[in-house]
């Protein structure tokens, strides 16, 4: 009770007024920027051989052309993390957008090597927002509904895949590899084509003291979903500390601009430290350790699967596939154990938390890969990366689950997009590192460092100091908590 009036919090509300209409056009807004980045993730597979052959690449050089995308995601990350919380969530979506789909339809209509490159970097820092759209979705989501609908958002980033590795299939054998790129930006588009529609997170709004504004959102949700709110007033645990305040003396607006800008620049970095407060470090650097291994493992799957069909048959005893079509065929096919792999995080996720999940898939993907040390038929070997891929899709839908959800609101996306920015690093090493290997006829070594990488990533998961399944979303951190 608040001066005799009732109170609820925005947890409450969210729980009264269930999962309904409103949430499911959020999803779809969101999970359109998840789609987005697994198409230009997934086109990575595909343009780097092709444009090898049209201009004559040396295989370093393709390797670039992977690499700064993944080096564009990873400044992206950090960035767009610190923009979305300290300046909302909705005004990164614009220059998202913006920036991806400029940059991915500049990609198609590149005259050269060198700005190919260029414009296929500022994609990836583009692409670096991914972990905003996640945060955005999370935060409108009651807590008993939140893990299945974060694997269900999930989802869209499994279509993108699919959707992507069907496009180049059926796209670049007749026409080019242009194409595939400019076709991968509508999304990006669409993005732009929508914006108008976005809301921003009401619980963004709570943590800045900007209590109203949440309420009329809330009040919005509570129409579309046909629902009503509790009675009473909404609070935030937030100080309006943080709320926007009108300067000093109104005679001097220039300085009041100047400081404006200098606190919010400094309360962006704060965000950024706080991630090393003596109560969060530990949480930190095992998330860290995570997204690095199942980024590593996650994408040298991918390009893998593409090493293995892409019909280079100087190793002795290959598993490789001779056909011209095989490159298309197994990354479509492995591309689909993404769906079983979301089915199974879906089961797990809720029912025996987001730690032991992470574990129990890891280990599977350990399995599958274990009889890849040696060379294998081509039919085994795609059964045995579908069942690795399966499974590494599910391990990093929990942890892209878990991460948010363990940050408070004044640093969910700094603190998962600069965790998303260390698996970057992850998913830059390894087509330098593991893949080369296996171009290198080192395949047994390289299924060896995937399984070394990945029991780390399970010891990691293992050590987390909490669950987060069934615990509401928390909005503040107390720095001094040891």
């Amino acid at each position: 009770m608040e001066d005799g009036r009732p109170v609820y919090t925005l947890d409450e509300a969210l729980s009264a007024m269930r999962f309904g209409k409103f949430q499911g056009l959020v999803l779809a807004y969101a999970g359109l920027g998840w789609v987005s980045e697994a198409m230009e993730i997934m086109i990575l597979s595909f343009v780097g051989p092709a444009v090898k052959s049209k201009w004559g690449l040396s295989s370093s050089e393709e390797s670039l052309l992977t690499t700064v995308v993944f080096a564009g995601m990873l400044l992206g990350a950090y960035s767009w993390g610190l923009i979305s919380d300290n300046y909302g969530r909705r005004k990164c979506f614009l220059s998202i957008a913006s920036v991806t789909s400029g940059a991915g339809l500049l990609s198609a209509f590149s005259p050269n090597y060198l700005l190919l490159v260029i414009s296929r970097c500022l994609v990836g820092f583009g692409l670096g927002g991914g972990p905003v759209f996640l945060a955005y979705f999370l935060e409108f989501i009651p807590i008993s509904y939140r893990g299945t609908w974060m694997v269900v958002f999930s989802a869209f980033w499994t279509a993108g895949t699919i959707f992507e590795a069907s496009l180049a299939w059926i796209v670049m054998p007749k026409l080019n590899w242009r194409w595939p790129l400019a076709l991968s930006s509508i999304p990006s588009f669409a993005l732009l084509l929508f914006y108008g529609l976005v809301p921003e997170s009401p619980r963004y709004l709570c943590m800045r003291g900007r209590t109203t504004d949440a309420h009329q959102i809330l009040e919005k949700i509570a129409r579309f979903n046909r629902a009503k709110l509790p009675p009473g007033m909404l609070i935030s645990d937030k100080s309006t500390r943080q709320n926007e305040q009108s300067a000093s003396s109104v005679d001097t607006p220039p300085l009041s601009t100047r400081r404006k800008l200098t606190r919010k620049f400094k309360s962006g970095f704060s965000s950024f430290f706080m991630l090393f407060s003596s109560n969060i470090i530990r949480t930190t650097l095992l998330l860290w350790v995570l997204f690095f291994s199942t980024a590593f493992s996650y994408y040298g799957m991918v390009l893998l699967t593409s090493k293995l069909s892409s019909g280079q048959s100087k190793c002795g005893g290959s598993t490789i596939l001779h056909s011209d079509n095989s490159l298309y065929l197994n990354v479509f096919i492995t591309s689909l154990a993404e769906l079983p792999g979301l089915i199974l995080s879906a089961i797990l996720v809720d029912k025996i938390g987001r730690k032991f999940s992470m574990a129990t898939m890891f280990l599977l993907a350990c399995i599958f890969l274990l009889p890849l040390v040696s060379n294998q038929s081509a039919i085994l070997t795609t059964v045995l990366l579908f069942g690795a891929r399966m499974s590494a899709t599910g391990t990093i839908t929990v942890a892209s689950i878990y991460a948010p959800e363990i940050y408070p609101t004044a640093m969910r996306s700094t603190g998962y997009g600069v965790a998303s920015a260390v698996g970057r690093i992850g998913g830059m090493v390894c087509p330098l590192v593991a893949v080369g290997l296996v171009t290198g006829c080192h395949q047994t070594v390289a299924v060896i460092l995937f399984e070394v990488v990945i029991v780390v990533a399970i010891a990691s998961a293992l050590l987390f100091p909490f669950e987060t399944k069934g615990r509401e979303l928390r909005d503040s951190v107390d720095i001094s908590d040891s």
